[in-house]
């Protein structure tokens, strides 16, 4: 892979020497709660892109299943709230069970874009040993202070016990390769189900991590988050610690998660604030 260097990071150029592969088998999968004033736009969009799509509905007790349900796609339900862990674990489980090569995960509730889709896939294709994501970038200043506060503190966690740095650590907008799929039963619950793939994807499976910048999206119109800014990020810190711990060479983790550069994909132009 050709790197190429972009002010204080480091890009992987369009021509980075991978072949991509048109032939993989892909889906969208959507986890989502409570969605009935988001989900049927976020649900066409990612109709439009011609691909499989997988609408996980974790136990909601509004409209969102019988909105969902007049749609061209695979729904499948929860009797009742699981966290979103377990949404993500039972698409996968469908997608493994589908065949499927790949999935692109988003979320229902409007702050990804379809479109940006397509451009994850690019990457994801290009670099087959990678998981690629959504890297919420560009327009930052419309993430809320303490959003931004919890997410740089996972960042700087997450990176250490991946021993690689990450940007975005909890963006819900992915593109999780065959071999991340498999990671499927990992003890790991809720909001601590995606660190822990991208950790073990990282330590076991030696997976790279690429990100592909979107923008921050936290518009008035949007539900309040289910993610808490407090108890979310003290579970992910206390599973983050463990792992860091159960992996060993702490020092050498962190100092990886330092020195190495981020990696971000320049097919898109943009500028990181």
């Amino acid at each position: 892979m050709r790197i190429a260097r972009f002010g204080t990071t480091w890009t992987a150029g369009r021509n980075g020497g991978e072949c991509v592969n048109d032939t993989l088998r892909w889906c969208v999968l959507i986890p989502c709660l409570n969605e009935e004033k988001a989900i049927g736009r976020v649900v066409k969009s990612a109709l439009r892109l011609g691909v499989p799509v997988i609408v996980i509905d974790d136990g909601s007790d509004d409209r969102t299943p019988e909105i969902v349900n007049t749609m061209p796609v695979s729904l499948l339900c929860h009797a009742q709230r699981q966290g979103k862990g377990e949404a993500l674990r039972t698409g996968f489980r469908e997608a493994l069970r589908r065949g499927f090569d790949a999935v692109v995960t988003m979320d229902g509730d409007g702050q990804h874009l379809a479109e940006d889709i397509p451009r994850l896939v690019d990457v994801g294709k290009r670099f087959p040993d990678h998981i690629v994501i959504g890297a919420r970038l560009l327009q930052r200043e419309q993430q809320p202070k303490s959003r931004r506060r919890a997410n740089a503190f996972a960042d700087w966690g997450i990176s250490w016990a991946c021993a690689q740095p990450i940007a975005d650590t909890q963006s819900g907008q992915r593109w999780y390769p065959r071999s991340a799929l498999d990671l499927v039963e990992l003890n790991a619950e809720n909001f601590v189900f995606e660190a822990a793939v991208l950790i073990a994807a990282s330590r076991e499976k030696g997976l790279g991590i690429v990100s592909v910048p979107i923008a921050s999206r936290y518009e008035g119109s949007f539900r309040l988050s289910h993610f808490s800014p407090v108890r979310d990020v003290m579970r992910i810190a206390m599973y983050t610690v463990g792992r860091v711990f159960h992996y060993g060479s702490i020092r050498a983790s962190y100092n990886r998660s330092r020195a190495q550069p981020l990696v971000i994909d320049d097919s898109y132009s943009c500028r990181i604030a």
